[in-house]
């Protein structure tokens, strides 16, 4: 499938309903769904239980592969992640145990229902029926992905809303609708209209007087419903300053006025052309006046995203040090649930891979013939380290080009060790980084991603150097000590050459017990020498030749005396991260200039949640690893940060993190965050475990709670009293317990209540929310707009549809905002309209 169509494909014909061609489309594709798929065609299901014959049909106006089954046996399209056919669903046709000649048949749809991934096999019976089925899973694929990458395409996103909710309505296929349908239909949008205010919109509608409405009379009726009143105010507020209409000049100065555009005036014309052009809807319309549906299409385009970086290619210098960049990462890669005793597959990596993680683990251990991989000491499964890395290899640089950090704990002998070596030679030949541990040059800087481009980078503890970094460490420690000793015995010792040469003694003897007493740990003399293999380092020397940039060390600290080479990289687990924030984050930030350091969540955090990234993103740290499979607030702040930058998986770090010279961490600065909620768009329906959209009686009572994420970097954060009177919520951060995360500091603010209307909700509320920041480093500052049910309990309930972004990437002026749910799935039409302006007090 080309990049072009997964971006923005477009419909041209949807059966059974036949419609032209949109005329202002980017893309013209043809997506008739042949007759046969629609009805419905026998198939073969596979899973774990075995293997059974159903029958699969595909409806395409409503998005949904529909089959008999006793749980579900509906897969809604928009939540689809991935679609494998022929020989990339050898794995589970192997895991399956089905011979080689399913796999040319073979279909794997890998969907997200009620928060869980669930994958769905089938098997064509011939091979012109895979044909089909898969050219039509992936039209329709196409076209919602594409719709799920921002909020362009005005009219298909109208075309696919029209068609999904007539066909929902129309549960007789007569083709009309009366007005219980239209009634019906209304409670499954969250409408808010009285019984008279639907039977006057429906005889409006119902031009013929039949009774009912046909589908062209059901588009006019969708359309007076979803008008929209706020943005023809602003549009008539603009005219109105200019003349009566909005022409160039009009535009051009709400462009920099209002939405603090950054494009030139040849730009700016261009896009004055492209929404002018668009929308003439006749020939006597005035030349070089933007209509009010010019207005809106442009209010809704990617030329007008709340993302700054949505949808860029790469644009950042990818030839700065490693150590420059955040790199996304992933912890406990393998795991697709439960730390204790969740799934170990190829599947965590190869989504973790195809959203631009660029930093994997593997907890390689010893197997009964090559190296397998899982969580040591848990009941969690098994996957071999060959199947995964061989996904890791087919998936690597899909979504981003630049280097991946494979970062390993092994486990295994010196066998398996260099079984690891074979495996991944073979696997990934000439792009893994590797070395002779003999003769290397010295590395005085660590290399580029653009250097790195399609590289492996293995890390892993070299115990060899961890050995010697410990060794020079405890002679350090134990000089440090000695010293000390000697300074107490002069200080209580008469001056004399007799007493001199005593102390220098005492100092030597002392050394000479720490350094015995070292040696004793660490196996060289002693008890060890009845059993000398039992603390010599086990490590492959062929293992230790693919640690070339990436060598896992043990942090000794980060005072000056404790030297690191550029290559060195320790991990932190998110306590000891924690404890260097508060003791030294200065310390910290400066060893982070030139040296890569990874921290990865507490070990007691057996549900796999996650603590906030950007606390240790504030202080310089690059491969801050997540857990992948779970959907909370650190992951939701992990895939905003790297939404940026075309997605490759590395972002800059903020110039105050970068260039120490400047002295940017000493600015200190305060300021408001000026959000007006204006009003919200078709929230969703919640679903249920099956997909299936949950329709009560009631409908809707939106509020809006918009949050802003801070990093630690102030021990007293910007509070003041107007702000709090307002109902500002503060919440400081707080270090991990057994039970709870640690989070950033977050001010939250929320609006009023909108009774009974999911539809069309208008708040006109202005929120204002104070954060200070340090260094300009609003990049590491993360704003969070949740749309919320009243009445729930804001803490265990998952918002009816939420959006995040980075502070220094969210544009000012008046901004739609696509709205997710609790799994990052954009919802494809609901959205959220605000005006966002930043105060700044200091």
């Amino acid at each position: 499938m080309s990049a072009e169509i997964v971006k923005g494909a477009i419909v041209r014909d949807v059966q059974p309903l036949q419609t032209p061609p949109l005329a202002d489309s980017p893309i013209k594709t043809d997506t008739t769904i042949p007759d046969l798929l629609i009805k419905g065609t026998m198939m073969t299901k596979v899973s774990e239980k075995g293997k059974k014959r159903v029958t699969f049909r595909i409806d395409p106006d409503e998005g949904q592969i529909l089959y008999k089954s006793s749980k579900a046996g509906l897969v809604p399209i928009e939540a689809i992640k991935e679609l494998r056919t022929g020989s990339n669903t050898r794995y589970y046709r192997q895991q399956f145990k089905y011979p080689e000649e399913y796999e040319e048949r073979w279909i794997t749809v890998i969907y997200i229902l009620d928060g869980t991934y669930k994958t769905l096999h089938i098997v064509a019976d011939t091979r012109d029926i895979f044909h089909l089925w898969d050219t039509a899973l992936h039209k329709l694929y196409a076209v919602r992905q594409g719709l799920k990458t921002g909020l362009g395409n005005v009219e298909l996103r109208q075309n696919v809303f029209e068609r999904q909710y007539w066909k929902g309505a129309d549960k007789t296929g007569d083709q009309v609708l009366d007005y219980g349908d239209i009634e019906r239909l209304c409670m499954r949008l969250n409408v808010n209209l009285t019984p008279a205010e639907l039977q006057r919109q429906f005889k409006e509608a119902d031009t013929t007087n039949k009774g009912h409405l046909d589908y062209t009379q059901f588009q006019t009726f969708v359309r007076v419903l979803k008008r929209r009143s706020d943005l023809e105010e602003i549009y008539a507020k603009l005219a109105t300053e200019n003349g009566g209409q909005l022409d160039l000049a009009g535009f051009t100065g709400f462009m920099k006025g209002t939405q603090k555009s950054k494009l030139s005036d040849d730009q700016m014309k261009e896009v004055f052309a492209k929404y002018t052009k668009a929308q003439s809807e006749s020939p006597n319309d005035p030349v070089g006046v933007m209509s009010v549906e010019g207005f809106t299409s442009f209010l809704f385009s990617p030329e007008n995203s709340a993302f700054s970086e949505q949808d860029k290619p790469v644009w950042q210098d990818m030839t700065a040090p490693i150590s420059d960049y955040y790199i996304s990462s992933s912890h406990n890669t393998y795991l697709v649930g439960h730390q204790l005793v969740g799934v170990s597959t190829i599947e965590g990596y190869i989504r973790a891979l195809l959203h631009s993680c660029r930093s994997v683990e593997l907890d390689i251990y010893d197997g009964d013939e090559e190296p397998t991989i899982y969580h040591g000491k848990t009941l969690t499964s098994k996957v071999s380290l060959r199947d995964v890395c061989q996904a890791i290899s087919k998936y690597a640089f899909v979504t981003s080009p630049y280097p991946l950090l494979i970062s390993a704990e092994v486990h295994c002998g010196i066998a398996q060790q260099d079984k690891i070596v074979d495996i991944m030679a073979e696997v990934f030949g000439d792009a893994l980084v590797q070395a002779p541990v003999e003769g290397r040059p010295k590395i005085e800087q660590l290399p580029s991603p653009e250097h790195l481009k399609g590289k492996f980078l293995l890390k892993a503890k070299n115990l060899y150097v961890v050995e010697q970094l410990a060794a020079v460490q405890a002679a350090r420690l134990a000089d440090k000590a000695a010293t000390q000793r000697a300074v107490e015995i002069e200080a209580d010792t008469p001056s004399s050459e007799s007493s001199d040469n005593e102390a220098e003694a005492l100092l030597k003897e002392g050394l000479s017990d720490l350094k015995n007493k070292w040696k004793r740990i660490r196996g060289k003399s002693g008890d060890a020498s009845k059993d000398p293999a039992k603390h010599k380092t086990k490590m492959s020397f062929r293992l230790a030749s693919l640690l070339v940039y990436t060598v896992g060390v043990k942090c000794h600290g980060l005072d000056a005396e404790v030297e690191y080479a550029p290559e060195h990289i320790f991990s932190l687990s998110e306590n000891t991260a924690n404890r260097l924030l508060k003791a030294s984050m200065t310390d910290l930030v400066k060893h982070n200039h030139t040296h890569l350091v990874r921290v990865y969540p507490k070990g007691t955090r057996v549900n796999s949640t996650n603590f906030e990234p950007h606390r240790y993103w504030a202080a310089g740290c690059q491969v801050v690893a997540i857990n992948w499979q779970t959907f909370d607030l650190g992951y939701t702040i992990n895939q905003a940060m790297f939404q940026r930058n075309g997605r490759a998986g590395f972002v800059l770090k903020p110039d105050a993190l970068r260039h120490p010279e400047k002295d940017l961490l000493s600015k200190r600065t305060q300021h408001f965050l000026d959000i007006t909620i204006i009003s919200a768009q078709q929230l969703p329906r919640l679903r249920d475990s099956k997909g299936q959209e949950i329709i009560e009686k009631s409908i809707v009572d939106p509020f809006v709670e918009v949050s802003l994420h801070i990093p630690d970097w102030t021990h007293s954060p910007f509070l003041p009293d107007s702000a709090t009177a307002a109902g500002a919520k503060y919440s400081p951060s707080t270090n991990a317990t057994t039970t709870s995360v640690s989070s950033a500091r977050t001010v939250s603010l929320r609006t009023s209540v909108i009774k009974d209307n999911g539809f069309n909700p208008v708040w006109q509320q202005e929120l204002c929310i104070p954060f200070d920041c340090v260094g300009d480093m609003m990049d590491v500052i993360f704003v969070e707009f949740a749309v919320r049910q009243n009445g729930k309990d804001d803490d265990d309930d998952e918002p009816i549809g939420a959006y995040c972004i980075p502070l220094g990437c969210l544009e000012q002026g008046y901004r739609h905002l696509p709205l997710h749910d609790a799994q990052l799935s954009q919802h494809l039409f609901s959205t959220l309209f605000v005006r966002v302006s930043i105060r700044n007090i200091s």
